[in-house]
Parts: structure tokens; sequence; C-alpha cells
């Protein structure tokens, strides 16, 4: 015997009634990739931004804007900044804070969403350990191996121009 409102795949014991929600796996792998499409817009916009932006605190060096993380509300973004040529990261720290208003305002004008994000800045320096590495890699001294380095079988021949069959 079904009740008016039950779900006959729900138990009916349950103290609650499952319904249709919005967010359900179908609907949540569709919000996935709009989240995902919503933070290349706040990257491309926030990169856009930095170089409009008059503040020496923060034009201090090269920045690049690595990554955006959204809630799937759209309240909150983590923006993950590298920044090339870094003279002081908490001058850095107070100029983004300090523009995150005016930052926010723009993107909210750009961007056509309901909720415009609060921006919080995340100091990525990945891409500054690679170069480091890389500088190290590029330092090491290695010879290579004698055991390796063969000569060719018949040097007389290749010299010549002559196969031998």
């Amino acid at each position: 015997m079904l009740r008016h409102g039950t779900n006959p795949a729900i138990k009916q014991n349950a103290p609650y009634t499952l319904y249709p929600t919005p967010f359900t796996s179908e609907v949540f792998a569709m919000s996935t990739n709009r989240i995902q499409r919503i933070n290349e817009d706040i990257q491309r916009e926030l990169a856009s931004l930095f170089r409009n932006t008059k503040d020496p605190r923060i034009t201090q060096g090269m920045i690049s804007v690595t990554g955006v993380d959204t809630t799937s509300d759209l309240r909150q973004a983590k923006v993950y900044l590298s920044v090339f040529g870094l003279k002081s990261e908490k001058e850095l720290a107070k100029g983004l804070k300090s523009a995150s208003g005016y930052l926010r305002r723009e993107l909210g004008q750009a961007l056509d969403l309901r909720y415009t994000p609060q921006l919080e800045f995340i100091l990525d320096k990945s891409i500054e350990r690679g170069a480091r590495i890389s500088t190290i890699l590029s330092d090491l001294d290695i010879t290579e191996d004698p055991e390796n380095t063969e000569a060719p079988e018949n040097e007389e021949n290749a010299e010549s121009g002559r196969t031998t069959t």
C-alpha cells in the first residue's frame, strides 16, 4: 500500500521521504562542468584585471593566475597566484586584500552570475619550485657513461660511404 508522496524504492520505515532534487548525480555532473567553465572564466578575467591594476603592491612582479576553485554555491573562490619577481609577500597580501572589492565588482560586471564569489588569494609557489629544480638539474655536471659510447662497427666504411653486405 502506497501513501501519497512516498517513493516505493525507499524503505517505508524511513523517518523522511526523499524527493528528486536538483542535486542528483546526473545534475551534479553537469554542474561540475559548469563550475569548471566558471573557474576558467574567473581565471581569465582576473588575469586581465591584474594587468590593468595600478596598485604598486600588486604590480611588484609578474602575476599569473594558476587556478581557481569555486564552491558549488558560487559564494567563495580560492584564487591561486604565482608571482615572478616577488619582493614582499606581505605587501602583496595587503594589496590583494585592499583590491579584492574592486576585483570582485569588476568580476561581477564581466561575468553574468547570480552571485559574485568572495575571493581568497593563495600564493602558489609551484612554478618557482619547478624553476629551481630546473636550474639545479642544468647545473649538474653529468658525464656520459663510457660503456654506452660505442664506436660504429666499421669506421672506415662509414667514412668512405661504402657499405658491406
